[in-house]
């Protein structure tokens, strides 16, 4: 029988969550993550009106013939996020989720030698392992890095700026890039 112990994901056990194979979700609003709001584009006034952010936790041990057991989170979260989309600049809404697996070693020296063979993402074991900052982390991992909406057109512009138009001044009109040079070269 498993005891019911108080598990908060800034302060995590983890190997004891993960031999309890215990369950830890909840919701969140953007504030609640300061570095995943600074990433949205939205005015701090406007922050309550962001998607809630939905997470859980799994914990499980996984046992190995002749080797100690494996200890294992495993983190699922999804929300929405607000980006400026670098074509139009306007807002670009979306949903995240992100699913990932994390294998929990001993020490920092164990997730050196072994992250170079593992295709498993590595942490150092802890007991009071930051499961929010993990959670924020992966987060902002998987937003883009350029968004875009799927179709959109450049802004357009009221007027041009003064001597600026759209088509390329012809070879005569160009000025010469070497006249600042004859200028100079005279007043010698």
């Amino acid at each position: 029988m498993r005891a019911e112990l108080n598990w908060k994901p800034d302060r995590l056990d983890v190997g004891a969550f993960a031999r309890e194979g215990a369950e830890l979700h909840g919701r969140w609003v953007a504030s609640d993550l300061p570095r995943w709001l600074e990433s949205q584009w939205c005015p701090v006034e406007e922050a309550e009106r962001l998607p809630a952010i939905d997470w859980s936790l799994r914990g499980e041990r996984r046992e190995r013939l002749g080797s100690p057991p494996e200890v294992w989170l495993h983190l699922s979260v999804s929300t929405g996020y607000r980006l400026e989309c670098q074509r139009c600049l306007q807002a670009v809404e979306r949903t995240v989720s992100v699913d990932r697996s994390f294998r929990f070693v001993r020490d920092e020296a164990s997730a050196e030698s072994e992250d170079l063979d593992s295709d498993e993402d590595l942490l150092v074991l802890s007991r009071t392992f930051d499961a929010r900052e993990l959670i924020e982390d992966e987060l902002l991992l998987a937003l883009p890095l350029v968004p875009l909406h799927e179709a959109c057109s450049a802004p357009e512009f009221a007027s041009e700026p003064e001597g600026v138009s759209g088509e390329e001044p012809s070879q005569d009109e160009r000025p010469n890039p070497f006249a600042a040079l004859a200028v100079l070269k005279k007043q010698d």
